[in-house]
């Protein structure tokens, strides 16, 4: 299973979000329990959705679209996350393609 779906309105982003790291990133596409995951770095702690903040602000940047677009569907206080980016899944969907190969 990818770590990305096409929805009717944007996509749906399966994460694995590693807070309190040295440096924040994304890291890349790791196996994960059902199948692929996002791995994505942040300095920021889990506390007070302060790590759900930066994960948003990190992906919005990547995908250059504003962080209103971008919201956490199931996992909020967990390491595991379910991210909703609403827009164009065409457009989306290739960006995301590319960070199978090169990470941004």
């Amino acid at each position: 299973m990818s770590f990305w779906t096409a929805t009717q309105d944007g996509v749906r982003l399966r994460l694995k979000v590693r807070p309190q790291a040295r440096r924040a990133g994304i890291e890349g596409v790791v196996a994960d329990r059902d199948g692929e995951a996002l791995a994505i770095s942040v300095t920021a702690a889990p506390e007070d959705g302060k790590a759900n903040t930066a994960v948003i602000a990190l992906l919005a940047k990547a995908l250059d679209v504003a962080k209103s677009t971008i919201s956490v569907t199931h996992g909020a206080a967990a390491r595991r996350k379910t991210i909703h980016v609403a827009g164009d899944d065409a457009t989306l969907a290739v960006a995301l393609e590319s960070w199978r190969e090169a990470p941004p």
